[in-house]
């Protein structure tokens, strides 16, 4: 009894495919061999090709994030970087950003208008401001005190950190 062309071809070892297939596929063996297997290589084995397709490999809570990083860095001009890292860190988490989703850049513009409507809201922000640059720069920062001029060094000052926010603001209306 003879077999099917379909049933040949599964019963023939490598050594009996044809000589332009058999580089192929140990080329893939070879690949595979030394390649890390992850659980994200089996979920997606398991999920079958295209299962991503449309998708996002990151969640939404990452893609707001990352969206509100990307609204600060082109709308809240901060050359030491600190005002940014502080802002950023504060949204990121938080309740304000987790109702705007959808809309990540209107998150970042409510929190910059409560901020602007709370003077001790905007303090804290400074004094964190301050503290993520000296962190960063390795020096002392220049806190503001209040009743005090501030230190002409200091980079992130209560009323410097007002204009600047109410810019951004201007910008996104």
């Amino acid at each position: 009894m003879g077999f099917s062309g379909a049933e040949a071809r599964c019963a023939m070892s490598d050594t009996d495919r044809t000589p332009d297939s058999h580089p192929a596929a140990e080329a893939k063996r070879e690949i595979r061999d030394k390649r890390r297997f992850t659980v994200e290589e089996a979920v997606g084995r398991l999920a079958g090709p295209g299962a991503m397709k449309g998708g996002s490999a990151i969640s939404r809570t990452q893609e707001a994030q990352n969206a509100v990083r990307a609204w600060l860095s082109a709308n809240v001009p901060d050359p030491a970087g600190a005002l940014n890292v502080v802002l950023h860190r504060n949204l990121r988490d938080s309740e304000l950003l987790n109702a705007h989703l959808d809309d990540p850049p209107a998150a970042a513009a409510t929190y910059l208008r409560l901020a602007l409507a709370s003077d001790h809201r905007l303090r804290e922000i400074v004094r964190q401001a301050d503290a993520e640059w000296g962190q960063a720069m390795d020096e002392r920062p220049y806190f503001d005190v209040e009743g005090r001029v501030p230190h002409a060094d200091d980079p992130y000052t209560t009323e410097s950190v007002r204009a600047v926010l109410t810019e951004a603001l201007s910008r996104r209306s």
